[in-house]
């Protein structure tokens, strides 16, 4: 704070006179600076790309389905009923809304009641027992015996009850801070499932590379075996050597060799899908085992534009609601330099005997006002300059995670349309390095080539085949991280928590 703490209270004390005023700031909701549009390299559109981006109002509820696999949406719908992850997030819900139903009950009259006995004795070293010991029964002429016991019983049924008027809003900004609080738990747990949501389609995605990879490694050894029975039949018939039958052998062993890696990495997948739904290692194993292909990307993908992320990404949403819990609690701690008004009253009956406890006599009570004013606590003051220090680094905190978004949607938008064009390159290489295979083998089988061409060719259409295997998989996982960045699910979805 830039004025002195005298200044301040005097500046605020006009206005937090006038009844039912709430002192502090009121919260109003930012206005990031976001651009117009994205960059024109992240969302140009190339020759030969399949998927075309556009700017069209996106719709990211469901967005799993856009992939048209039914084995996907399974496992997102299973994930989401039973992820342990997502079930703390409901409960951290529930417990922010307990704690801002508890700061809502200071704005309600407080009523107990009480029963008590106890047995005492005043000591006769004091001037108190003393004297009720020397006068423990006291007559007068025309009066009833005052008899004053030492020891004595007390008998007591009693009613309480406080009500602290919110002059000043204290408890009303309290209130308002747990809504917000209870506001960022929400947008947290559907931070929690975009997260999910994408997890599970990238294990499964990579699961389906995967299965992929091994179908192209398991083609190319059945090729590589076909060249080596070929390469021993004209060994045997005198027309090659045994160099190229040693060639062939060992190209079989190192394709051989893959096997087991994809296998792993295959295991690692359905692992990581069973994980994901809370389900026992290999639990999937059945469902998943039959290779099937990389889901495809839909031909048209609507992304928005930059000023949608405020609205979409639970993390914006959430900064927010966190900026505003600390913006009240600014008005939490200034309430706290003013005047506390209660009102009070307790009654009941008090006896010395429970046999006229109950009589008319034996009642009690008070009614009043109690009016608490601080007149020096420095404390107070410093926590005023602290919860503006807290509004101040969730304002820097709000900042950066609008500024991270944008930077992960660009790279998420680059990623999306580089991967397209390498596999559209990566086809096409595919395509020559099969013609000419058959073209060496070819030349092979009539003399015209030796056998180091063939296995040169087979090679590289390996080499090119498992690449372009790894890059439709980028390309489907390129997809699903833009599809988080953008927000993953929109504002209705989830709400049953």
């Amino acid at each position: 704070m830039r004025h002195t703490a005298t200044t301040r209270f005097l500046r605020l004390l006009p206005a937090a006179l006038l009844a039912g005023c709430a002192v502090g700031p009121n919260f109003s909701p930012p206005h990031p600076a976001l651009p117009a549009h994205w960059s024109g390299a992240a969302t140009s559109q190339a020759a030969g790309v399949t998927s075309v981006l556009s700017t069209d109002p996106t719709r990211l509820q469901d967005w799993w389905a856009r992939f048209n696999d039914a084995g996907l949406t399974s496992l997102i719908e299973r994930s989401r009923a039973s992820n342990l992850d997502e079930r703390a997030a409901v409960l951290r819900i529930t417990e922010a809304r307990l704690q801002r139903d508890g700061a809502s009950a200071n704005l309600w009259p407080q009523l107990s009641a009480n029963a008590s006995w106890s047995r005492q004795r005043l000591s006769e070293s004091t001037p108190t027992g003393s004297l009720f010991t020397r006068f423990n029964s006291l007559s007068v002429p025309g009066f009833p015996a005052i008899s004053v016991p030492n020891p004595y019983n007390q008998y007591q049924l009693g009613l309480g009850a406080s009500w602290e008027i919110d002059l000043f809003g204290r408890v009303r900004r309290s209130v308002e801070a747990a809504s917000a609080d209870v506001r960022a738990s929400e947008e947290d747990r559907r931070a929690v499932l975009v997260s999910l949501d994408s997890d599970v389609a990238r294990a499964y995605i990579d699961l389906r590379g995967s299965q992929q990879r091994r179908q192209v490694a398991q083609a190319s050894l059945d090729t590589e075996r076909d060249l080596l029975e070929l390469t021993q039949q004209r060994q045997a018939a005198g027309l090659t050597t045994d160099e190229d039958v040693e060639n062939a052998a060992a190209q079989v062993e190192s394709t051989q060799a893959q096997i087991p890696l994809l296998d792993l990495e295959i295991t690692q997948d359905i692992n990581q899908l069973s994980r994901l739904i809370d389900r026992e290692p290999q639990a999937l194993r059945a469902e998943l085992d039959e290779p099937h292909s990389v889901p495809p990307v839909p031909p048209q993908v609507p992304i928005g534009l930059p000023a949608d992320l405020a609205r979409q990404r639970p993390d914006i949403r959430e900064a927010e609601q966190k900026l505003h819990a600390a913006t009240a609690r600014i008005g939490v701690a200034v309430a706290d330099v003013f005047p506390r008004l209660t009102l009070g009253a307790q009654g009941g009956y008090q006896s010395q005997s429970a046999s006229n406890l109950l009589q008319w006599a034996s009642r009690f009570g008070s009614i009043g006002p109690t009016l608490e004013l601080p007149i020096f606590d420095r404390g107070r003051w410093i926590t005023i300059r602290l919860q503006d220090v807290r509004a101040q680094e969730a304002a820097i905190d709000y900042q950066r995670t609008v500024l991270g978004a944008l930077h992960e949607v660009e790279n998420a938008l680059a990623a999306y349309q580089a991967d397209q064009l390498r596999r559209k390159e990566l086809t096409s290489a595919a395509e020559h390095s099969r013609e000419a295979l058959a073209l060496a083998r070819q030349r092979y089988a009539s003399g015209v080539a030796t056998f180091l061409v063939v296995l040169d060719a087979q090679r590289t259409l390996q080499q090119n085949e498992l690449a372009l295997a790894e890059s439709v998989t980028s390309v489907a996982t390129d997809l699903v991280t833009l599809y988080r960045t953008l927000g993953g699910a929109n504002l209705q979805d989830s709400d049953h928590a």
